[in-house]
């Protein structure tokens, strides 16, 4: 008999959260602005993500989870802002897990969640180098609030946990189902065998 996860409850709430009334339009939109405003806070730690996006300026992606999205316009300096409403996207992208307990779990074990991509390919090569090479230095973040020493300390801890959690997600997701580990030199290993 298979297990159950003890969160499994989790799946249902979501589902029935998203199926009840839907938040406001100003809430939804002051959610989305917000975001926008951190990922061009993140874009503007790495130079190489702007000049990237700048090429693609005027050119908008939607991105979709079920019934939330946000429709995404390049600006000429290589930022994102809030496309227009009723703007055609140039590019679609929709998270095809539909599970918010799954998705935090590839979240948990650094995995990508599948994602169906229509429309303008060289918009999504460059989406696709900015999310492979841009990350948020929250240590810098932390530091410019509460000083290099505070900041250092919590994001060595945060950086532990967060590596301990995906080991834990990962060997809770790769027991039983036919999955290998790839040890340290890139060499698949059967977690069923022994070590030679």
């Amino acid at each position: 008999m298979p297990k159950q996860s003890p969160f499994s409850f989790l799946d249902g709430f979501m589902e029935r959260i998203a199926a009840g009334p839907q938040p406001p339009a100003w809430l939804v939109h002051e959610v989305q602005h917000r975001a926008v405003l951190f990922l061009n806070h993140v874009l503007m730690q790495e130079s190489e993500a702007m000049d990237r996006l700048a090429r693609q300026s005027g050119r908008t992606a939607r991105v979709q989870w079920r019934n939330f999205f946000v429709t995404l316009r390049v600006t000429p300096a290589g930022l994102l802002d809030l496309a227009p409403e009723g703007a055609v996207p140039d590019l679609r992208l929709e998270v095809s897990e539909g599970s918010p307990l799954s998705l935090a779990r590839s979240a948990i074990a650094g995995e990508r969640p599948t994602i169906r991509i229509e429309g303008d390919v060289q918009l999504a090569a460059e989406i696709n180098w900015v999310v492979d090479n841009v990350r948020w230095d929250v240590e810098d973040d932390l530091a410019r609030v509460i000083g290099d020493a505070p900041a250092h300390a919590i994001a060595s801890v945060a950086g532990r946990v967060a590596e301990a959690l995906r080991r834990f997600a990962g060997a809770r997701l790769g027991r039983g189902d036919g999955r290998h580990d790839v040890g340290a030199h890139g060499a698949s290993r059967d977690p069923h065998r022994s070590p030679p």
